[in-house]
Order: structure tokens, then C-alpha cells, then sequence
């Protein structure tokens, strides 16, 4: 198929609905796995003749290698205008691209710069057991996004005169989406809006990560079923190759 992207291996979709059904913290960082939550996960998407390598649930593995193979490597440049957004950019979908395509056409030569919040720090602004993918998985996720020159992991949630200074940042923006208060009380733009750098987009999209949770949540059966029918084809097609690399070994009744 024209156009199809390679899966990126050890993010399950599969592992991803589970999270959402489940409403468990485990799959965030820094938190031990519930091993309850990796029992009823991995009965998720398991069929009765056993698993698929691709449709199972798996463990993520954030590597360095794996963070440059997504990462755009671009320098801001000289006449370059530098914009910082942040947020938890969760189940990275169209809502998040129409704000950053947006964002990028508010300027000539655009250089933007994506904050994302560590998984704590998303939990306590969202709450329930948001983020729904980790911090690795978000880095990625943002980090393929054409519209995205770097990313900046576990970024403070009050946008600071350290971070504006650091990165030259010229223009700040955040979507139309609720602005929650810091720990203290306090505006986490008050910095770049005391600069006169803060803007509003709207990105014209009402999709959220919100939403797309309590889609999944009302079709659980749906995807259950799915989820063993495409495992089964899969497993179908392993058990085809590997009898066909059988009938290719030398002194094979074929060969």
C-alpha cells in the first residue's frame, strides 16, 4: 500500500486501548508495573491459539538511537522564528497536528520548539490516569511530526525566563484548550504574556484526547472482538512463513 508507515516497533495499539479501559497509572514512567494491569492487558488482545507479535501488548524501549532515527536534527538558523508550545501532546492525533500546522504558518521561517510535561505532572493536571502514553512514547510520537523541530522532554510546566532566555523563544502559543493553574496558583504563561509573546490558535479542530478515550471506552467490546480477529490472521500468516522457510531448508521433501 502506497503511503503506509513502517509500525513502530514496542507501541501496541492494542497495549494503548488497554490503558484507556483499565483507568491503571501503570504505564507511566517511573511507576513499578501493576502486575494486574500487564495480566488483564495482555488477555486484551490475546487470541485462543496465543499471540501475535504485532497486536499484543509489549514492553516500550526508549533507546537513543531510536530518538534520532525521529528527530529532525535542524539548528534554528539565522531569520528563523522560534516558538515554543508545550503541553502532554497524549495519543498524539489530528487535533495536535491542525494546532502545530497552525502554529507554523504564523511565521515565515518557523522553528518550533515542543515542551511535553512528565507523566506526574500531566496525572496532575489531568488526573484519572492520564497520560495514556508515557513520556518516551509522547517524545516520539511529537517528534515525527513535521511541524516539530525539537523536543523538549519533561519540560517545566511554568513556561520560564530560563527556558524563554535559553531558547531564544520569540512567540509562545497554547490551543484553546483549559490553562490549569501551576501548584502555587499561578498563570503558567505569566512570563511570555508579561513579554507580550503569548498567543492563542485555534486550531479549528474539536478532536481531543478526551474524546478519542471515551470513544474507545463506549466500543470496548468492539475492539476486543477486533483485536482477536486481526491477531488470528496474524498469527495465520506466521504459521505460513514458517512453513515456507521449512520448505526452503535443504532436504525439505520440496527442495
Amino acid at each position: 500500500m502506497q503511503g503506509e508507515c513502517k509500525r513502530t516497533q514496542g507501541v501496541s495499539t492494542t497495549d494503548l486501548v488497554g490503558r484507556m479501559l483499565l483507568m491503571t497509572k501503570a504505564h507511566h514512567s517511573n511507576i513499578d508495573e501493576d502486575l494486574d494491569y500487564r495480566k488483564h492487558t495482555d488477555n486484551f488482545g490475546k487470541g485462543p491459539k496465543g499471540h501475535s507479535p504485532w497486536t499484543g501488548v509489549s514492553q516500550f524501549l526508549q533507546t537513543s538511537q531510536k530518538i534520532i532515527q525521529f528527530a529532525s536534527g535542524k539548528e534554528p538558523q539565522p531569520g528563523d522564528t522560534i516558538i515554543y508550545v508545550a503541553g502532554a501532546f497524549d495519543l498524539f492525533h489530528i487535533g495536535h497536528v491542525d494546532f502545530l500546522e497552525k502554529v507554523h504558518q504564523l511565521a515565515e521561517r518557523p522553528y518550533i520548539i515542543a515542551g511535553l510535561h512528565f507523566d506526574q505532572e500531566v496525572n496532575r493536571y489531568k488526573g484519572k490516569n492520564y497520560p495514556i502514553m508515557n513520556i518516551h512514547e509522547r517524545t516520539l510520537s511529537v517528534l515525527a511530526c513535521r511541524y516539530v523541530s525539537e523536543v523538549v522532554i519533561g519540560a517545566p510546566y511554568a513556561v520560564t525566563a530560563d527556558l524563554l532566555d535559553h531558547f531564544r523563544v520569540e512567540l509562545v502559543c497554547h490551543g484553546m484548550t483549559e490553562v490549569v493553574p501551576d501548584k502555587d496558583g499561578s498563570d503558567p504563561y505569566m512570563e511570555p504574556k508579561r513579554r507580550g509573546i503569548f498567543q492563542l490558535v485555534n486550531s479549528g479542530s474539536n478532536l481531543t484526547t478526551d474524546l478519542i478515550v471515551q470513544r474507545i471506552i463506549k466500543n470496548r467490546l468492539e475492539f476486543e472482538a477486533r483485536n482477536q480477529k486481526k491477531e488470528a490472521k496474524e498469527l495465520a500468516v506466521l504459521e505460513a512463513m514458517k512453513k515456507l522457510e521449512e520448505e526452503k531448508q535443504p532436504g525439505s521433501p520440496q527442495s
